[in-house]
């Protein structure tokens, strides 16, 4: 079922998407679907041209025919599609499960605007829930993580921190060759002032926490695909709209 609500927010997303655009591809679960339901329209002679996030991402948008280029060749993008590990209520997003978190944040802010897909379950009041992936120089990596728990400890989170291992066991290594730090908060009070705080550390490279980046969300549910945008949630299931702001903790 999860599978099937988070293609129906790819299916929505992909109606943004005009002849010509230069749009940015996310990574994860969620944003394959969309990469997916792009080759279908590319084969159907959709023109475009596309920035990966991930060389995951660029493999699957090549097995499609998907036209790629980079932000060396393109100065700005007219949109990025991608998805979130957590949407709160201001559509501040907790991104990274995937360990991409860099280039999306990259892509993102190269992009003119950008639009998240995710189902339901990826609602939060506040941010938190979902670990915080933080990337980090493998040079200096004990020094990093300790300033990263006194930070961390500050800002009231309530677990640990862990260095993110890959399925063999090994540190997971991201595209651009750095580690993860994933940071357990339970919930993020204020994340402005931890995004600031984090960026401070010389050995952090980057975080996950997305803020002010998002404009418009769609979000899927069982009975329908909610439009989140502005403060407004609009559900999307045969013509009726609601413009509750409804948030699941």
């Amino acid at each position: 079922m999860s599978e099937d609500l988070k293609r129906q927010a790819a299916a929505m997303a992909l109606r943004c998407v005009e002849p010509g655009m230069r749009l940015g591809l996310g990574t994860g679960s969620t944003a394959r679907h969309f990469v997916d339901l792009l080759g279908e329209k590319v084969a159907a002679g959709l023109d475009c041209i596309c920035v990966p996030t991930s060389e995951v991402t660029a493999d699957q948008a090549r097995s499609l025919g998907i036209s790629l280029s980079d932000l060396d060749h393109l100065d700005r993008l007219d949109l990025t599609i991608d998805g979130a590990d957590e949407i709160d209520s201001r559509l501040n997003l907790i991104k990274g499960g995937g360990g991409a978190l860099l280039r999306e944040k990259i892509v993102a802010a190269a992009s003119d605007a950008m639009i998240v897909i995710a189902d339901a379950s990826k609602l939060v009041q506040t941010l938190g829930r979902y670990p915080l992936p933080i990337e980090v120089n493998r040079f200096g990596l004990g020094a990093t993580t300790r300033a990263i728990s006194e930070i961390t400890k500050a800002h009231g989170a309530e677990g640990g921190i862990r260095l993110r291992d890959a399925s063999s066991g090994v540190p997971f290594v991201t595209d651009g060759g750095h580690l993860i730090v994933d940071a357990f908060f339970g919930r993020i009070s204020q994340p402005e002032a931890l995004s600031r705080d984090l960026l401070d550390i010389a050995g952090v490279v980057q975080h996950g926490l997305f803020l002010n980046m998002c404009k418009t969300a769609y979000v899927a549910a069982p009975d329908g695909v909610r439009t989140l945008s502005s403060g407004k949630t609009f559900w999307d299931n045969r013509g009726k709209n609601d413009d509750r702001s409804d948030f699941a903790r």
